[in-house]
C-alpha cells in the first residue's frame, strides 16, 4: 500500500520512537487466504504506517484458523476435537495494539468478528503479573468497510467490547470506508473510490498515530497503575481505601 504525501510527511517527520511497539491487526474477512480480503486493503494503510515507525505488525485472518465456539480459553477441554484460538491468543498477549476489523453484512459485524470477541473474552480472565486482568496496559482500535450502513453501529459494539476487556481506547479509534448502499464496487474494486477517499484516509490516519501515542505513554509510564484494579488482591478483601458503606 502507497501513502500518500500527508502521510508520507507525518512518518518522515515524527520524531517518536515507537520500535519496542508490537501491533496485531485481526481481519475478521470471511474470505480465507489468499482469496482478496477489501478489508485488508483498508488494514494496509495503517499497517504501512506503524511499519515505517519501526512497528512490527502482523496481520491474520480468523477464518484460515480452525476456531471452536464457547467461551473458554481451550474448548478442546469442553469436548471440542480441535481448538487453534489459543494460538492467536499466544500472538494478542505479544501485542502492545490490537486493531479488530471486519467487513460489515447486514449493518452488522461479520459472524468471524463476533467469534473473536468471544474468544477474547474467554481469556480476559487471565491476570497479568500485577494481577490486574490480562489486557490492561493495551490499546485497541478498529477498521470498518463494507457496501452498507452500519460502520459506527459496528465500532461501537467492538470498541466497548475491547474496553471491557481492559483495553484502552483512544481518541478516534475507529475509521471505515463505506461505499453506496447495496450492490455495487467494494474497497478495493477499480473505480470504487475507497483508497483515495480523504475522508477515510484521514480518519485510519489520526487512528493510527492516537493508538501509536497512547501505546507509548501507557508502555513508558510501566503499564495502567495497579490499584483499584487487582482483582487478586479484592477476592483477598481488600478494598482500596474505599469505606463499606454504613447502611444503619
Amino acid at each position: 500500500m502507497h501513502l500518500n504525501e500527508r502521510q508520507l510527511a507525518d512518518c518522515e517527520n515524527s520524531t517518536w520512537d515507537f520500535s519496542d511497539l508490537r501491533a496485531l491487526f485481526l481481519n475478521c474477512t470471511l474470505k480465507r487466504t489468499p482469496t482478496l480480503s477489501h478489508t485488508q486493503g483498508l488494514i494496509a494503510i495503517s499497517k504501512a504506517i506503524m511499519e515505517k515507525n519501526g512497528v512490527r505488525v502482523e496481520v491474520l485472518r480468523p477464518v484460515d484458523y480452525e476456531l471452536a465456539f464457547g467461551v473458554y480459553p481451550d474448548m478442546t477441554e469442553q469436548g471440542w476435537e480441535r481448538d487453534d484460538w489459543p494460538q492467536i491468543y499466544d500472538k494478542v498477549k505479544l501485542a502492545d495494539i490490537l486493531v479488530v476489523t471486519t467487513p460489515i453484512w447486514l449493518g452488522e459485524k461479520s459472524s468471524v468478528c463476533t467469534q473473536v470477541i468471544e474468544r477474547l473474552y474467554s481469556s480476559s480472565g487471565d491476570l497479568n503479573e500485577q494481577g490486574q486482568y490480562a489486557y490492561y496496559g493495551r490499546v485497541g482500535g478498529c477498521l470498518v468497510t463494507g457496501n452498507e450502513d452500519g460502520a459506527k453501529h459496528c465500532a461501537m459494539n467492538i470498541l466497548y467490547s475491547l474496553q471491557h476487556l481492559g483495553y484502552v481506547i483512544p481518541p478516534q479509534a475507529d475509521a471505515a470506508w463505506l461505499g453506496e448502499a447495496g450492490p455495487g464496487p467494494s474497497y478495493l474494486d477499480p473505480g470504487s473510490g475507497g483508497p483515495e477517499n480523504d475522508f477515510t484516509n484521514r480518519n485510519t490516519t489520526f487512528m493510527t498515530w492516537n493508538l501509536l501515542h497512547l501505546a507509548r505513554m501507557i508502555k513508558a509510564a510501566g503499564g495502567i497503575p495497579a490499584h483499584g484494579n487487582q482483582r487478586s488482591k479484592w477476592e483477598a478483601g481488600c478494598r482500596f481505601d474505599a469505606e463499606n458503606p454504613d447502611y444503619r
